[in-house]
């Protein structure tokens, strides 16, 4: 049975719109439902009933004979449905109108009730029809603050992420400084092949998730050689073949390093592949063309840019131009052929604007179209 007391001890008053053309019907309708606690206001025709509906008045549910004279109650019921979609609607209709009443169900109509009806059977259906509409409205909050939850968590996460991303790539700088340490001959060089690399990788057009894996890899490539002895990191003449093969160790030995760390597990195979060849004559396994990482690929020439065009105890450094020609003589052999044609598309005083440029942050993944992305700020 319906509980009047429960609506009266809730506090809730819901408006509730009755719509018929018969007065005696509207006002005995009315008075029902007042007694039991709701707000009513009452239509004498569906067009005055539009009228209140789009004036601003607010109702949580309305009753709507089907007969009606001005404007029929399937009528009314497709435009409330329309404009309107949270009120449910419950239809009146006499019981050789059944077929009429099912119609409008169908049409979206929550209940309908068979004149003549009695008291508990008019407040029965009003109160399923209201509890439905609450039940519908806490759904759609739920959904609401859930997604907003969702967004602020994941906004939470990216943020995390981005910070924990950013204390990996300082550990990573840390240890590239004390390789530097390590071997003096070389300072710098991880920066800047590490930003001569994003610049190529750039040009190819790759994504920015991928230039920070090539460009880790290419920052950590030497990392091996801290496992190095000194006598034979830092022998100031030509080493000999037994020193020669302890130093070309360092390519597995950075990758036994790194491999260990699993953000680091693609960047892992550039530093146990940036001393293959095109051609198969590198180490460690000799692979060749294609099975070389595409990361290892752009380091190989990035590297010997920075090599030919950086001080050394033995030589001074070369011009930009005699690099782009050894590494056109070497495409094909040492160098990927392609990557190399991007290469030499680029103009030449890129380069010295990067090494310019070069900022401790060297993970970062620029966005200066007029260096073609290549400053590594």
């Amino acid at each position: 049975m319906y509980n009047v007391r429960a609506v009266r001890d809730s506090g809730i008053q819901e408006r509730i719109l009755v719509v018929d053309d018969e007065e005696v019907i509207r006002d005995y309708v009315c008075t029902v439902l007042v007694a039991a606690g709701y707000r009513c206001a009452a239509a004498a025709s569906g067009v005055e009933a539009l009228g209140l509906l789009t004036a601003g008045e607010e109702f949580e549910l309305m009753l709507s004979d089907m007969m009606m004279a001005e404007m029929r109650g399937d009528v009314l019921l497709e435009r409330t449905k329309e404009q309107f979609p949270d009120m449910p609607v419950i239809m009146v209709t006499a019981v050789n109108d059944i077929s009429e009443a099912l119609k409008s169900i169908r049409n979206g109509a929550y209940d309908y009730l068979l004149k003549p009806f009695e008291r508990e059977q008019l407040l029965n259906t009003v109160n399923r029809a209201l509890e439905n509409r609450r039940l519908r409205l806490e759904n759609r909050r739920y959904q609401l603050h859930l997604e907003s939850r969702v967004a602020e968590r994941t906004a939470d996460l990216q943020r995390a992420n981005a910070e924990l991303r950013k204390s990996y790539d300082i550990t990573l700088e840390a240890l590239g400084d004390a390789l530097d340490l390590k071997d003096a001959e070389t300072e710098g060089h991880s920066k800047r092949v590490t930003a001569f690399t994003i610049a190529i990788a750039r040009a190819m057009g790759l994504d920015d998730d991928n230039i920070r894996v090539i460009a880790r890899g290419a920052f950590l490539h030497d990392i091996g050689k801290m496992a190095i002895p000194d006598n034979v990191l830092r022998k100031p003449g030509p080493l000999n073949e037994e020193e020669l093969n302890i130093m070309r160790e360092h390519c597995l030995r950075g990758y036994q390093m790194v491999t260990k760390i699993p953000f680091l597990t693609e960047a892992a195979e550039i530093v146990y592949s940036h001393q293959e060849r095109w051609d198969g004559t590198g180490y460690p396994r000799g692979l060749k063309g294609e099975e070389i990482p595409l990361g290892a690929r752009i380091f190989a020439i990035a590297d010997t840019l920075d090599a030919m065009t950086s001080d050394r105890p033995y030589r001074g450094a070369q011009s930009y131009q005699a690099a782009r020609e050894e590494i056109e003589r070497w495409s094909g052999r040492q160098f990927d052929p392609v990557i190399v044609q991007v290469f030499l598309s680029m103009p030449q005083g890129i380069w010295e604007n990067v090494r310019r440029q070069i900022h401790p942050q060297v993970f970062r993944v620029p966005e200066v179209p007029e260096l073609a992305g290549a400053g590594s700020n």
